[in-house]
């Protein structure tokens, strides 16, 4: 099984440890899917728009690589 943690960066630019990408995606996909939103992760803060959520797929697709 490969590692599912990754580390990306919040709107304030401090690394932020996501402990499982594709559990990640999965609530974008669920709560954040169209628009422009704020994702609270553990005290960071991410603008959730299609560039944020192209970058999480991007992560996850790599992950199959």
């Amino acid at each position: 099984m490969s590692n599912l943690k990754v580390t990306i960066r919040d709107d304030s630019g401090r690394e932020c440890p996501i402990e499982n990408i594709r559990t990640f995606q999965k609530h974008l996909q669920l709560f954040h899917k169209t628009g422009v939103s704020i994702h609270d992760e553990n005290g960071h803060y991410f603008t959730v728009d299609d560039s944020f959520r192209k970058k999480v797929d991007d992560l996850v697709r790599g992950l199959s690589d």
